[in-house]
């Protein structure tokens, strides 16, 4: 499988390395600053409540509303070790986004030193990559995965070293983990593994030679029976380690007598369930509109990305080489542009991310052109095509960069064009901090939910998925209160507030009971919460 491919002297490449490293060095503190300060979106809440409930209880089983197993897993030990707040539980999330650009190592066999840095700058930088690095939902890690599962596969053709196999396997069996979207990148690969298979043949290679190629790919594959098995087990080891269940009776990772129903349920089991809940019993959508409001979101967000892989396909498909990795990433875009508008439910922010992986190998193209010209004309002393280079350059950064400035670090607003509706405009820190000290020394129920709106009939029932709608009306609350070890309930109208035996500590409720809960809960302070960009408003009573 060995196929050298490395033109680059090995100066050459120690450069790039290193230039690649202080840019993910870079991408990692873009990240790691002010981690926790935005308060959580109601999906992270969801997941983190989750998280902490399964902590409690012991108690895990894959539930697909609640989206892939891996953060739920990967972020108890977390917790345990770092304590519980909004910037520990990003924390994993963030450190795989911020290692991301190393990825574009993998494929320097491939691509040039100009381009190689500019996929590490993209990925470093680009403000939709940053934005969901530091947010608590499976999208970013499973482009990552993604990135470095392709990667890898370069890599071992380049080099036909084993170890690449390996971390292509483990690399995608943890891609499996993060997300149900999976099923998006499983869908794109395939077409895009189908068209580069045919791409030969379009230039100009005839039937013997795919016939040929075919027989090699057959060799290839038995010579190759040991380690493939290796890597078959690996993957195997790691979808049955995150999709088994724990602490279920008859089911438990942890109980070496009900392995075979543990096996059962995470291999056939958690497809079966996946199955029923985002094909069997969901709600379809228009195709043509989704499709357009997703290319506009994408154009939104990642202008400059866009550009570039425009640019960069032209350039490659029409005027450069037509190298096969390139040709993949630009079938993997396109298919990408069709089936994630199909399989998604709302064309959210968090979803451009699916594309933005291939167009980021793409806008590198285009990206180190942009460079190589500006070198040139450097180099002859052409000030029009230096001034050409440079703007191009300058509107890129300038972009991005007040992007980035406005939506990843500023207000979650209306305006914020990273943010979805279930981001709180409001700041919560103050809410969990206020809330922690009126429950520091109370005994009996810590916080009581007022309104039907809130109303659930059962706390208990809350801890896993699936939940009444109405406790999902209370989100992002319960993650804040349930990191103070709140004993929550809820009532249907304040009247029942005189049925505690104590009054709670705490007091959320619909803004329209304000003046009802005025007159009853003297020595309370009364503060005016936004839990979404907008319409979302609660009143929340704290003893002092």
């Amino acid at each position: 499988m060995s196929n050298a491919r490395d033109p680059t002297p090995s100066s050459g490449r120690s450069r790039v390395t290193l230039a690649v490293a202080a840019v993910a060095l870079l991408a990692l503190t873009a990240r790691l600053v002010g981690l926790g300060s935005r308060p959580f979106h109601w999906d992270e809440a969801r997941v983190g409540y989750w998280t902490l409930r399964a902590m409690e209880s012991g108690v895990f089983e894959y539930r697909p509303v609640a989206g892939g197993p891996f953060l739920y897993l990967v972020d108890q030990p977390v917790f345990a070790l770092l304590g519980v707040t909004d910037a520990s539980a990003r924390l994993v999330v963030a450190l795989i986004g911020g290692l991301l650009p190393l990825a574009a190592l993998l494929f320097r066999g491939r691509l040039t030193d100009d381009e190689t840095l500019v996929f590490a700058t993209i990925l470093a930088f680009s403000p939709t990559f940053v934005y969901y690095s530091r947010f608590l939902r499976g999208d970013l890690p499973l482009a990552a995965f993604s990135l470095v599962a392709l990667g890898c596969l370069v890599r071992l053709v380049d080099t036909g070293r084993r170890r690449y196999l390996y971390g292509a396997t483990l690399a995608g069996a943890l891609a499996v983990t993060t997300s149900g979207f999976v099923v998006g990148y499983v869908a794109a690969w395939l077409a895009a593994a189908a068209l580069l298979f045919d791409h030969a043949r379009v230039y100009g290679e005839d039937r013997q030679t795919v016939l040929d190629r075919l027989t090699r790919y057959t060799r290839t594959l038995r010579d190759w029976a040991t380690p493939l098995a290796r890597s078959f087990l690996l993957a195997f080891a790691v979808v049955v380690f995150f999709y088994a269940p724990r602490g279920l009776e008859g089911a438990d990772l942890w109980d070496p007598l009900t392995i075979p129903a543990v096996l059962d349920e995470a291999l056939f089991g958690s497809v079966r369930k996946f199955v029923g809940v985002r094909v069997e019993f969901r709600d379809g959508h228009e195709f043509l509109s989704y499709v357009v409001g997703y290319a506009e979101l994408l154009v939104v967000l990642a202008a400059p990305v866009v550009v570039l892989a425009l640019v960069g396909f032209v350039v490659e498909r029409y005027l450069g080489k037509n190298r096969p990795v390139v040709a993949f990433a630009s079938y993997w875009a396109g298919a990408s542009l069709l089936f994630f508008p199909v399989i998604t439910e709302l064309n959210a922010p968090w979803v451009v991310l699916h594309s933005l992986a291939p167009l980021s190998i793409l806008a590198a193209v285009g990206g180190g052109k942009v460079v190589a010209f500006g070198r040139r004309a450097v180099a002859d002393r052409n000030a029009a095509r230096t001034g050409i280079a440079a703007l191009l350059l300058v509107a890129v950064v300038v972009q991005a960069g007040a992007l980035t400035a406005s939506s990843v670090y500023g207000e979650s607003d209306r305006d914020n064009r990273l943010a979805q509706y279930g981001q709180p405009a409001g700041d919560l820190h103050a809410l969990h901090q206020n809330a922690s000290a009126a429950m520091a020394d109370n005994s009996g129920i810590d916080v009581v939910y007022v309104g039907d709106r809130f109303f659930t009939v059962s706390e208990a029932s809350n801890g896993q998925p699936p939940v009444p709608e109405a406790w999902g009306e209370r989100l992002p609350l319960p993650w804040y209160f349930e990191r103070a070890d709140a004993e929550t309930a809820s009532i249907v109208n304040a009247s029942r507030l005189d049925e505690f035996e104590s009054q709670p500590p705490v007091v959320v409720a619909d803004p329209q009971y304000r003046s009802t809960l005025d007159s009853r809960l003297d020595g309370y302070r009364m503060t005016e919460y936004e839990l979404a960009l907008w319409n979302r408003e609660v009143v929340v009573y704290t003893r002092q």
